[in-house]
């Protein structure tokens, strides 16, 4: 932890002036009013976030400590005449044109790289497969082959028009955002790899095509090498394509619509590999995004691996970087000329709103995780062995194992390099995509109006005073520290609460009557203003994914206590839920094995990105129970074995087991361990805290259940493309029935539910000529079957 001064989080952080640049609105003045009497300041204390992961890669992390001592932010949009070698009048006015024409750019000229990548061995071999390869191996006639590649081999980056587009972009990103904050704590170590020729390769998680431009900005404005950016959306216009592949923007081929649909190309895929072999060959940093929801990027990641265990490429040094945004901007996947002017031009009538927060980690050795053999890709089982026996035979006890996602790493990439590829060799190239997924999000930042939205979602859904709210802003910000994940604002806690809800006012309805002294702010009961809090909220689950498993996990107990009847007074739940009336009692004792068991299970169910990969499923469910005890929500109760344990779930022959990260591990055998056993905590203060913790990974459970319930209205076999759309139209037909719980019907959720049901068993998947179909598998098809799966997700739904 560095402490940080008493005047806020950051001096450059734009929050003061919202009143001046934002219009007066209705609730304006009640609102500023009723926060005067606020504490003071936010964030008197900032975690070191971006640190390498000292399990994987120890030595990249030994190197790096004691370089990064707490540097600050620097303010992207803030340009004066101090970051030229200039001063006066006229040089105030044009001081971003001298700034950006003082950056460095490293030229990169194309020179003859289309050659070597047609001398490439597995282009070679490509061309030869495909019964393309030229008589005599004419390199011409190699050439004609791979022409509508030609563009994407050619992609280079120009000096003069890379500082005119950094130029346009710092006026365009100015209409945009209230600032642009980046972390400087990490930018030593990059400046000190690039001097020494490490080859960088940048990983982010996509969240919007914005990302794809912030990065070469934030290292074309601090002198670091542009990457070649892999940008995965389609640009119709060839002006557009010439002048982006002209700044390093590595595009899909033209022919091709989406991701998918290039890699499907047998010779997309070795191609790319030759090219991204002759640009770190060339000693160039690449920028890759990688979607946590698809997969999509981990191709990328893949081939550079390959590379390096093929020994044409000694070493990489990976950097994850977490880009937060107060509000994340709506953009399309394919882009043209005039939908490019009419955005541009929307820009000037519009004033800027929102900040962004970019933190750079610490570099790391890509060699050093695959080689050390400290990634563990160990046990790692398809889900439907680890939960199938348990769901359908009634199993007592849990399989132990990691959760192979195939998926995350589209098989015709593959298809292509490694034919007969061994499990372990595709699964470490799966786990490096999975750690760089949880890196990058580790390193985002908690923005002010995550915290707003995660409040009005998952703790007062019915709405909430100013007053209260603040405090739980207050509040929630510190668990958000202590979780050592950085926030991305400053100032006062009146200043960040108004400045989160003038951003997020379009979704939320602010009741400022004269009647009522303290304005109510409750969350718009739409489908598109739950879905954008959501979306915001992401980040505060990931910080809170622990306690949202362990919480889910008593609840899934205390649900089976109530179906018992054992408590009346402890409520039962269900996918639609019951309210909870009058005073709850949770005098009911927990076992540890039975809590922890259950929390195993469900981070089985988790999408990928919340669990790091290096750590085992037991030993996060073990986290998960005690980050509770941390909380407060559950107390550990010593019970002696005279006194007989209030235990409903003891079952004969249950597996017994530890881990060597409990703190009470120990290798003897002769020993029985104690049974522990817990006690709810603080019974007034607790429910509330519980299901606000629960409430958390509803939404993604709901969509499970909705999901499986509605198989019998699929017409399968469907496309995969197709069988998504109808679970997402399943999914918003049932959330506007229910008038509620809009949360669960997003494309993402829809898409994850698809894929957790095929990783299941429920859905199979057949290959045709015509792509994967998928269908409702024969164990599934019965009703008995497909409703005891229900009951197994719905028990973590708290309501």
């Amino acid at each position: 932890m560095v402490q940080e001064k008493n005047d806020g989080i950051n001096n450059d952080m734009v929050l003061s002036p919202i009143q001046q640049s934002r219009p007066a609105l209705s609730w304006d003045m009640k609102i500023k009013k009723k926060l005067k009497t606020a504490p003071p300041c936010l964030g008197k204390f900032r975690p070191a976030v971006g640190q390498c992961c000292h399990q994987c890669t120890p030595d990249s992390l030994r190197t790096k400590l004691g370089q990064n001592s707490s540097l600050g932010f620097h303010n992207l949009l803030s340009v004066n005449e101090t970051h030229t070698r200039y001063r006066g009048w006229l040089v105030r006015r044009v001081c971003c044109v001298l700034f950006v024409s003082g950056c460095k750019v490293y030229a990169s000229p194309v020179s003859n790289r289309l050659e070597r990548v047609c001398q490439s061995n597995r282009v070679k071999e490509a061309l030869t497969a495909e019964h393309k390869a030229p008589e005599g191996g004419d390199s011409q006639g190699q050439i004609n082959c791979l022409s509508p590649f030609l563009p994407l081999i050619n992609t280079c980056i120009f000096p003069g028009l890379s500082r005119f587009v950094g130029w346009v972009m710092l006026k365009m990103f100015s209409s945009m955002f209230d600032s642009i904050q980046v972390n400087l704590n990490h930018l030593l170590a990059l400046h000190r790899a690039s001097q020494e020729g490490s080859l960088l390769v940048y990983v982010y998680v996509r969240q919007s095509i914005m990302d794809c431009a912030l990065i070469p900005l934030v290292l074309f404005s601090h002198n670091l090498s542009i990457p070649y950016t892999v940008c995965p959306i389609r640009i119709h216009s060839y002006f557009l394509r010439s002048i982006l592949q002209r700044v390093g923007v590595v595009l899909l081929p033209p022919s091709a619509l989406t991701e998918q649909d290039a890699e499907m190309d047998n010779l997309y895929s070795p191609v790319m590999t030759a090219l991204t072999h002759e640009l770190l060959h060339e000693g160039r940093a690449i920028s890759v995004g990688v979607s946590a929801e698809s997969g999509r990027g981990g191709q990328w990641l893949a081939r550079i691996r390959q590379l390096i265990k093929e020994g044409s490429v000694p070493d990489v040094s990976l950097v994850p970087v977490g880009i937060s945004y107060d509000c994340v901007p709506k953009t399309n996947t394919q882009v043209g000329l005039s939908s490019v002017l009419q955005w541009l031009w929307s820009l000037l009538w519009r004033r800027p709103g929102g900040s962004v927060r970019i933190h750079l980690a610490q570099p790391f050795s890509l060699k050093e995780m695959c080689e050390s053999g400290r990634c563990r890709v160990d046990e790692w089982l398809p889900l439907q062995d680890l939960l199938l026996p348990l769901i359908l035979n009634n199993r007592t006890d849990s399989v132990f194992g990691q959760r192979r996602m195939s998926w995350l790493l589209p098989s015709s990439h593959y298809a292509s390099e490694l034919k007969e590829a061994a499990h372990p060799e595709r699964d470490l190239s799966i786990a490096i995509v999975l750690h760089l997924i949880f890196s990058a999000t580790s390193c985002m930042a908690v923005m002010s109006t995550s915290l707003v939205a995660s409040l009005l979602l998952y703790r007062h859904p019915r709405g909430v005073s100013a007053s209260l709210l603040c405090r739980d802003v207050a509040w929630l910000t510190e668990e958000v520290l202590y979780r050592n994940k950085d926030v991305g604002f400053g100032g006062s806690l009146a200043e960040v609460v108004h400045y989160s809800l003038s951003l997020l006012a379009p979704h939320l309805i602010i009741a400022a009557v004269p009647s009522r002294k303290d304005p109510l702010i409750v969350p718009r009961p739409s489908l598109a203003a739950t879905l954008h809090l959501t979306l915001q909220a992401q980040i505060v689950k990931h910080a809170f994914i622990l306690e949202a498993v362990g919480a889910c996990a008593v609840s899934a107990m205390l649900c089976e206590v109530a179906d018992c009847g054992v408590s009346s007074r402890v409520r039962s739940g269900g996918v639609d839920g019951e309210e909870v009336k009058g005073d709850m009692e949770f005098d009911v004792v927990l076992c540890q094995s039975e809590l922890t068991e259950r929390a195993l299970q469900l981070c089985h169910l988790l999408p990928p990105g919340f669990m790091p990969p290096c750590q085992s499923s037991q030993s996060f469910a073990l986290d998960a129970v005690d980050s509770l005890v941390r909380c407060g929500i559950l107390i550990m109760e010593e019970t002696t074995r005279a006194v007989p344990i209030c235990d409903f779930w003891k079952k004969g022959g249950t597996l017994t087991w530890t881990t060597t990260d409990d703190p009470y591990y120990s290798d003897s055998d002769c020993e029985e361990q104690d049974v522990h056993s817990y006690k709810i905590g603080q019974p007034s203060q607790c429910p509330e805290m519980l299901f606000f913790l629960c409430s958390m990974l509803a939404g993604h459970l709901r969509a499970l259940c909705w999901t499986t319930a509605g198989l019998d209205l699929l017409h399968t076999p469907l496309p995969e493309a197709e069988c998504v759309a109808q679970i997402h139209s399943h999914l918003c037909d049932t959330a506007r029935k229910k008038k509620q719980h809009y949360e669960s019907c997003s494309e993402e959720a829809a898409h994850t539910a698809v894929r957790t049901l095929i990783d299941l068993g429920v859905l199979s998947e057949e290959r045709h000529k015509g792509g994967v179909f998928l269908g409702v598998s024969p164990l599934f098809q019965l009703s008995e079957n497909r409703q005891k799966l229900h009951r197994f997700i719905s028990q973590y739904l708290y309501n």
